[in-house]
C-alpha cells in the first residue's frame, strides 16, 4: 500500500485500513510545514484526541541535496519511550503509535493555542524565563540519562542517523566548503566521535520547540543519540548566537539569554560532569555551528546573504585561537559580527 500522509484521502484510508480509526469516524488533516527531514501533518478526530503524524523523506527538503534512510523515524519513536521519564514532566509529547513497514510515527498534538518559540524569538519576543526552562529541560535530560547510563548507552548506541544528518552536513560538508575551517571541523568530528557521555538529543533548537501556557514542549527526536552532551549545548546556542546576529535591536536580550541558557543547563549537571573539557567542547561546538549554519548543507533561513557572509568571517577568524567557554564565544561573536559586517 502505498501511503502519503500529505495526501488527505491516502491518510484516511491508511488509517481506516490500520484501525487505527474506526470506519465511521470523521477526520480532519492539515500539513505542517518547516520541517525538512518529514512529511508531518496534524490529524484532528471527532472521536479522540488530535495527533501529529510523521513521515520520513528519503530526501530531505533543502536546496543541497541532502539523503538519509527513513528508518530514522523509528529512532524517533524509540526516544518518545524514554524521554518522558528523562525530561521534565510535561515536556514531551506521548507516542501514539510506530509504524515499521511505512516509516510512520503518531504522537500527541499538543493543544491549540501554542507558538513556535522560533517565530516567538524572530518577532521579538525574547524572554529570560524561556531561555532558563530551555536550559533547565536539556540539563535534565543529560543528567538523568548520566545516572542511567548503564541502561541507557546500550539502547542508544546506534549514531549512524547522527553520522548522516549532523556531523556530514554540518561538519564535514563545511569543511570541504569552507577549507581555512577544515582543521578545526574535523579535529572536532573525531573529538565528538570519541566521546559518549550522555544522551544527546542532536536537533535541540528553538524551531523544535512550542509554547503552551508559557511552557516549552520539546519535539523532533530523531537525531537521538548516545554521545558527547556539549554538542546539544553548542548547537542549541548557535541558534541563539545567529538570531542576536539577526535581530539587532533585541541583541541585549539573546545575549542576556545565552547566559541564562547556559547556566540553567549547567545547574541540572552534577558539578564533576561540567568540567572545563565539557565547557571547552560547547564552546567549539557552538563555533562549528553557528559555521555550519552558514555554509553547510542546512543553512538558517532568516539570515541574508549578507549576514551569512559577515557570520562565516566572524566564526572563521576566532578558530584560530577558539574560545574555551560560552561567555567568551558570545563576546568575541558578538564583537567579530559588528566589525566584519562592514567588510
Amino acid at each position: 500500500m502505498q501511503i502519503d500522509v500529505e495526501n488527505p484521502s491516502s491518510l484516511v484510508s491508511y488509517l481506516r485500513s490500520t484501525k487505527r480509526v474506526a470506519p465511521e469516524e470523521m477526520i480532519a488533516s492539515r500539513v505542517l510545514v518547516g520541517g525538512v527531514s518529514n512529511k508531518t501533518v496534524l490529524v484532528t478526530r471527532r472521536m479522540g484526541d488530535a495527533w501529529v503524524i510523521k513521515q520520513a523523506l528519503p530526501k530531505l527538503r533543502t536546496k543541497i541535496d541532502w539523503f538519509s534512510d527513513p528508518a530514522r523515524i523509528h529512532r524517533e519513536a524509540l526516544a518518545l519511550q524514554y524521554l518522558p521519564e528523562l525530561a521534565p514532566a510535561g515536556t514531551i509529547t506521548p507516542l501514539v503509535f510506530e509504524d515499521r513497514e511505512n516509516h510512520i510515527l503518531a504522537m500527541e498534538a499538543v493543544p491549540e493555542p501554542h507558538e513556535n518559540w522560533k517565530e516567538r524569538l524572530l518577532s521579538g519576543r525574547v524572554e529570560a524565563h524561556h531561555m532558563m526552562q530551555f536550559g533547565e529541560i536539556l540539563g535534565t535530560i543529560q543528567a538523568r540519562s548520566i545516572a542511567r547510563r548503564d541502561e541507557l548507552s546500550a539502547i542508544f548506541d546506534d549514531r549512524q542517523y547522527f553520522e548522516s544528518l549532523r556531523i556530514e552536513p554540518y561538519y564535514a560538508y563545511t569543511a570541504q566548503q569552507v577549507p581555512e575551517a577544515a582543521e578545526f571541523l574535523y579535529r572536532l568530528i573525531d573529538t565528538t566521535r570519541a566521546t559518549r557521555v550522555a544522551l544527546v538529543h542532536g536537533d535541540y533548537s528553538p524551531k523544535n520547540i512550542l509554547v503552551r501556557n508559557d511552557r516549552l514542549i520539546l519535539l523532533d527526536h530523531e537525531v537521538i543519540h548516545w554521545g558527547d552532551p556539549a554538542f546539544d549545548v553548542g548547537f542549541a546556542l548557535a541558534h541563539l548566537l545567529s538570531k542576536a546576529h539577526h535581530l539587532r535591536e533585541y541583541r541585549d536580550g539573546f545575549e542576556n539569554g545565552v547566559v541564562l541558557f547556559a547556566s540553567a543547563c549547567f545547574s541540572q549537571v552534577a558539578d564533576g560532569e561540567v568540567t572545563e573539557d565539557f565547557r571547552t567542547r560547547c564552546a567549539h561546538h557552538a563555533l562549528a555551528c553557528l559555521l555550519a549554519r552558514v555554509a553547510g548543507r542546512s543553512q538558517m533561513d532568516y539570515l541574508s546573504e549578507g549576514e551569512k557572509q559577515t557570520q562565516r568571517r566572524a566564526v572563521v577568524a576566532l578558530m584560530s585561537n577558539p574560545p574555551n567557554d560560552i561567555v567568551y564565544v558570545l563576546e568575541q561573536f558578538i564583537r567579530g559580527i559588528e566589525r566584519h559586517a562592514d567588510h
